[in-house]
């Protein structure tokens, strides 16, 4: 780690292993300079176990229960290189039913891995509520895992060949229905978090990877699409059956921690189409390559009678790996996870070299890291998992652009029209009488021409009072109505101010409506004048409230 020597008021800070911010086994060594970071140092390691070791002295299938502990937030993938390895190496076909149904527990896998970034990550930049909502939907996920593999998290469920058993009866049924949902629960996160000021304000242009930084860092998934890369190995290496389905890749040019997280929105609905296309058309046959299977013949003689037939000491099915090695890779939510395989013509690998995709995408961390605020730093850490679909940009038509220039005119004429009708119905009903009020059907027509006569009446001013200050009341009454509607938003990405301090904006210019009717009460020099202004403004002020409640209302609404 680089620290200037020439400065004396740096302080040195440690972010994990166990740090709130600090999800999984990651520490971070941070320098800083007030609040900005001028360097990082990241430490890792702490969750290895010698997952490669174990991998060479076990045979695949003995290997198999240990391999979704490498990334248990996705776990389907995990299993499904560690059969892929050992099926190019010796040619082995899966049945196309099990194929299908690797894709599908594939893209579950992808989607329970996507909600597990999405709510912590949005918990580190100050927004609980998602992190709640996610888990909703992710033990749904959880829950369909259960009833096809008997776990809901360390499944060993995929085989050389094919998977371990069937789907059970009304298992697609009940996935067609969780598709159907999460749709839902994915346009709930999207009015919730995407255009939402304050979590723009957060992730909008920190953590920028350029096109060329992220080749040479040897970045891959999220990571890499979000910086203009168009690179998904399920539609390069076209393994399992991913080609027979119609779905897109999502990436982004930006490359900064909003457009990871729109990659990440955007494939979890990718996935969904995959899976409901999976589902659809999954064909019948066997769900696994039974001829592969092989048996050591080689038993003890003593154990074949009872010993062997009862207390089942059975060894179980071994395959051996020729003597070649290969590289295999899969998409996973993090991005390349790929295995360096090399055969013996043993039952055991004599190497077995993990890539992980999280080791990889943390080494730029550093570079991300320095010029940026301590504040920043959990949302540019969790590159490990980030996302942005396209920016969302809706075209609006010149009426648009209209709106906010005849809504202001359009809103006094029909509120003077309806006031001035409202007051003649009520006189009338008073008086009990039967008038001019009623010239056109309710009154309208007589209500247009008493409203037109009291926009265009002379104006009238007071011989003894101040004329300009008389003249200026109404001014500023009217003024302030008019500075509200700057605070109204006339659509979700038409807002004229900061809906964070719009409610706060309305409460002070509507206070400024009673100040214009106190003084044109005063400036009339009559008493009675000013009374009329008291009772006016007094009325002006509680209605303050209700308005306030309607202003918010529409507020809130715009924002979902």
């Amino acid at each position: 780690m680089n620290v200037p020597a020439t400065r004396e008021d740096l302080m040195i800070v440690n972010m994990g292993p166990h740090h709130p911010s600090m999800h999984g086994v990651l520490r971070l060594i941070v320098t800083l300079d007030g609040e900005d970071v001028i360097d990082c140092e990241p430490i890792l390691g702490y969750l290895h176990r010698g997952m490669e070791k174990i991998a060479e002295n076990r045979t695949i299938i003995q290997y198999l229960p240990y391999v979704t502990r490498w990334d248990y937030l996705a776990t389907m993938f995990t299993e499904a290189i560690t059969v892929n390895a050992p099926e190019q190496l010796g040619n082995i076909q899966v049945p196309k039913r099990a194929s299908y149904i690797r894709v599908i527990m594939l893209e579950l896998s992808r989607i329970a891995s996507h909600l597990l970034w999405l709510g912590p990550f949005m918990a580190d930049i100050g927004a609980q509520t998602p992190f709640f909502y996610i888990f909703r939907e992710r033990e749904l996920v959880y829950d369909l895992f259960e009833a096809a593999t008997g776990m809901r998290m360390m499944h060993n469920y995929f085989r050389i060949g094919g998977v371990a058993a069937d789907l059970p009866y009304g298992w697609i049924d009940k996935c067609l229905d969780f598709c159907d949902y999460f749709l839902t629960g994915v346009s709930e996160y999207q009015k919730l978090i995407t255009r939402n000021p304050i979590f723009l304000e957060r992730v909008e242009g920190v953590g920028i990877i350029g096109v060329e930084e992220a080749i040479n860092w040897g970045l891959s998934g999220p990571m890499l699409r979000a910086s203009g890369i168009q690179w998904d190995l399920r539609k390069v290496d076209r393994y399992e059956c991913y080609d027979e389905f119609d779905w897109e890749v999502q990436w982004q040019k930006e490359g900064d921690s909003l457009s990871r997280y729109l990659v990440r929105i955007g494939e979890m609905v990718e996935s969904i189409k995959i899976i409901q296309q999976a589902l659809e058309g999954i064909p019948g046959g066997p769900y696994e390559n039974l001829e592969i299977r092989c048996f050591d013949r080689v038993r003890n003689p003593e154990l074949n009678d009872f010993d062997y037939r009862f207390i089942s000491k059975k060894p179980s099915p071994t395959f051996e790996l020729s003597k070649q090695e290969l590289y295999v890779r899969v998409e996973a939510p993090k991005g390349e996870l790929g295995v360096f395989l090399i055969g013996d013509q043993n039952v055991f690998p004599w190497r077995w070299k993990i890539r992980p995709p999280g080791f990889i995408n943390l080494q730029i961390l550093p570079q991300l890291l320095i010029g940026e605020m301590i504040i920043d730093t959990p949302e540019v850490q969790d590159i490990n998992s980030f996302s942005r679909l396209e920016y969302l940009k809706e075209v609006y038509g010149m009426i648009w652009v209209l709106v906010p220039i005849f809504t202001p005119v359009l809103g006094i004429t029909i509120g003077v029209l309806a006031i001035v009708w409202l007051e003649r119905e009520i006189s009338a009903g008073i008086q009990q009488r039967i008038g001019p009020e009623y010239a056109g059907p309710l009154g309208i027509l007589q209500a247009l021409a008493d409203g037109t006569k009291l926009l265009f009446k002379e104006n009238l001013l007071p011989s003894r009072g101040d004329t300009r200050l008389f003249s200026i009341g109404p001014s500023i009454a009217v003024i302030s109505i008019l500075l509200s509607y700057l605070i109204i938003p006339f659509g979700s990405n038409l807002v004229l101010s900061d809906l964070n301090i719009g409610v706060f904006l309305w409460i002070a210019i509507s206070s400024i409506a009673p100040i214009g009717l106190l003084m044109s009460g005063y400036g009339s020099n009559n008493k009675y004048s000013f009374l009329g202004g008291l009772r006016a403004a007094a009325q002006s002020i509680s209605y303050e409230i209700p308005l306030t409640l309607c202003v918010l209302s529409i507020s809130l609404r715009a924002i979902r």
